[in-house]
């Protein structure tokens, strides 16, 4: 399944990818992370407002769809000085994994490196996220640290860090 990709520009895009990240964190992120946090996080990050600030402060969010369904979503934070692009998301509807929708952000991601002259791209995984870290070491990325973040609220982000180094 090969989406389209397109970034988000209109308040419109920006609603769908907040309601894809309600529904995406809701049914996978809960028995990672519990209820309280996923709340906590779709109320504090993923909301429209939230989106849009980031956006405004030079975040690019990508939307996948497949027909006329938004399927996956991905924000990306460029860092051109040091030529790294910072993978902030990266989520698919449960129904849509395993079908080639993550890997087709994954490859516009790289496109964008390209033409852009980023060499690295990087992520933060939660720890416990074992599906992802499986499907990003697939992929080429490799572990480079570990990280606990307070986020506000009495909850962390117990992450790894992960690179890739992308051939030129």
């Amino acid at each position: 399944m090969s989406p389209d990709i397109c970034l988000v520009t209109t308040i419109d895009d920006i609603e769908a990818v907040s309601n894809l990240a309600r529904e995406i964190w809701t049914s996978h992120y809960t028995p990672i992370i519990g209820k309280p946090q996923v709340d906590y996080m779709l109320e504090n990050f993923q909301n429209t407002k939230s989106i849009s600030n980031q956006i405004s402060e030079g975040c690019e969010y990508y939307l996948a769809k497949t027909g006329n369904e938004y399927v996956g979503y991905m924000a990306l934070n460029a860092d051109p000085v040091a030529r790294k692009m910072k993978i902030s998301k990266i989520y698919t509807l449960g129904k849509v994994r395993g079908t080639g929708v993550g890997n087709s952000l994954l490859d516009h991601t790289e496109n964008i490196c390209t033409s852009r002259d980023i060499s690295r791209l990087w992520l933060t995984v939660n720890k416990n996220n074992d599906h992802a870290i499986s499907w990003y070491k697939h992929h080429g990325f490799v572990v480079k640290d570990a990280v606990k973040v307070d986020i506000g609220g009495g909850f962390y982000m117990d992450d790894y860090v992960m690179e890739k180094v992308l051939e030129q």
